[in-house]
């Protein structure tokens, strides 16, 4: 899309001159155009998007290198970018991303692809729960806004009522511009065991000062507390003025506080990306933010927590039945994506990531086959897939880690076959994009060009690969692949030797600073 931008300059007089620049972006920047009154009154929101977490419930679609926020779970975006586009209509300076070191390529190629500006992608050098991501984001925009507000939003979430939604921020801002601190409640469709619940107190306005966070509840507990019309799912969603939430920190968590304080003490810029401190940030506790600030704002009596409602088609997709719940259905309650041919088949969800799918008289069942594992798992009990994960992990299976196919900064590769003496990949590279300048110790490579246009430097040699051509790098060459064409390059990549382990390439030059 083509981002329009126009400069407006506006002369407002009162009591002595003040000059205002405008910045407009189109809709696909995630600076979105303020109107008059909105500057008028000096509206500062800062959106901050939490990209990180593994999603193992949602396995094998979601893994740790592919994790289910960068996932097209329901319809053409990602979940993180219906988190972005969600906020098309409100005012608000340009998102701040935080994610872990594994995801920041995958995480700055989503905002490429929907054209949005930032206002900076915070790297975790390792998780620490929620507080410490916060605290990294309220101190980063301090330095240039005094009075932002954050806006923390998860980049899972499903909200289907994007009105409601709005509504419920406009309520939330002006609460916080009165130093409270404000959690989202979502309003209760079902006693779920699966989240935490917030109690309301006294009206404040459209929003309830905050009587108490509860724990994950039993059933019977859950139901009561759907009865009685005082509680909420916590949805872990936030706004809060940053320098509130960092004096609250700092009362009550002072560790976090100066650990995060120390972590980003210095930035460091690199590409998309701003680096943090490690030895200082790793010191710091790892604790969520319920129990570091809004549950000891709440406890203090002074009313500095609030509830706004938000009754908004909200998910958390935190199992497959979530995601068979807001999925569309047909008359038999199923939801089929991929090849799948069925008979006699109710409440049911497959999603097929190539081969053919067949059931036949099956109900309540989940089938998820992608192209390198197959998981069926009865809706009730979509929370013991992390079990599954589990398992995974302590026999240290490939498969809870990656997909097949495989992104990367410049592209992406598909693992096809594999023996003891080769493997097979598919590989595409984006126009424009360079793979680093490296050589490998155990593996011969053979590259044969499917598609567009390869520059190959092999050794001293540099060649232009075209459809059908090919070409032979021997063990210990120094070699390179570029795309230097304007439509996706595609080649097969046979690689011959005695091992073949991503940490056998000797990177010497990177354009994405993985040398």
């Amino acid at each position: 899309m083509i981002n329009t931008l126009i400069n407006l300059l506006l002369i407002i007089n009162i009591s002595e001159s003040i000059f205002i620049e405008l910045d407009f972006a189109s809709r696909d920047s995630c600076q979105k155009p303020p109107n008059l009154m909105d500057v008028w009154s000096g509206l500062m929101i800062t959106p901050l998007i939490m990209a990180g977490g593994n999603g193992t419930r949602l396995w094998p679609l979601s893994r740790s290198g592919y994790p289910k926020q960068f996932l097209a779970l329901k319809g053409e975006l990602t979940m993180l970018q219906q988190t972005i586009t969600r906020l098309d209509g409100i005012a608000h300076e340009p998102c701040i991303f935080i994610c872990n070191e594994q995801h920041r390529f995958l995480t700055a190629e989503q905002l490429r692809q929907i054209n949005v500006k930032h206002g900076g992608i915070l790297l975790e050098p390792s998780g620490r729960n929620t507080a410490p991501a916060i605290t990294l984001a309220a101190f980063h925009i301090l330095k240039e806004n005094p009075d932002a507000i954050l806006l923390v939003l998860a980049a899972d979430h499903v909200i289907e009522d994007k009105t409601a939604f709005h509504s419920a921020i406009a309520i939330a801002e002006q609460h916080a511009k009165n130093n409270k601190l404000v959690t989202f409640g979502i309003v209760p469709t079902s006693a779920k065991t699966g989240y935490g619940y917030v109690k309301r107190g006294a009206a404040a306005g459209k929003a309830f000062i905050v009587d108490g966070f509860v724990e994950k509840p039993d059933s019977e507990t859950a139901q009561n507390y759907v009865n009685s019309g005082e509680y909420y799912w916590n949805s872990g969603m936030f706004m809060y003025k940053a320098s509130r939430y960092l004096e609250i920190l700092k009362l009550y968590r002072p560790a976090i506080y100066t650990a995060c304080e120390k972590a980003i003490n210095i930035e460091i810029p690199d590409l998309d990306f701003i680096r943090i401190e490690e030895g200082a940030f790793l010191a710091c506790p790892a604790e969520s933010v319920d129990y570091a600030v809004m549950e000891p704002a709440c406890a203090s009596g002074n009313g500095d927590a609030v509830v706004v409602p938000l009754d908004a088609g909200w998910s958390d997709l935190g199992s497959f039945t979530a995601l068979w719940e807001v999925s569309s259905q047909d008359k038999d309650g199923n939801n089929f994506q991929g090849d799948v041919k069925t008979v006699n088949t109710k409440n049911t969800l497959v999603r097929s990531d190539g081969r053919l799918i067949a059931t036949v008289g099956v109900k309540d069942l989940i089938i998820i086959d992608t192209k390198d594992s197959l998981l069926i798992v009865h809706k009730d009990h979509t929370q013991d897939v992390k079990s599954i994960v589990n398992q995974l992990k302590s026999d240290d299976r490939t498969e809870v880690k990656l997909n097949r196919e495989v992104y990367r900064p410049w592209g992406k590769y598909d693992s096809i076959d594999n023996g003891s003496r080769f493997q097979v990949k598919r590989i595409t590279v984006n126009p424009g994009a360079k793979l680093s300048i490296q050589m490998h110790y155990h593996r011969a490579e053979h590259w044969i060009v499917v598609t567009g246009t390869a520059k190959v430097s092999n050794g001293k040699k540099t060649l232009l690969l075209t459809e059908n051509q090919s070409t032979y790098i021997p063990i210990g060459t120094i070699h390179a692949l570029e795309n230097p064409g304007k439509v996706p390059l595609e080649l097969i990549e046979v690689q011959t030797g005695t091992y073949f382990g991503e940490d056998d390439i000797v990177r010497f030059k990177d354009k994405y600073g993985r040398s």
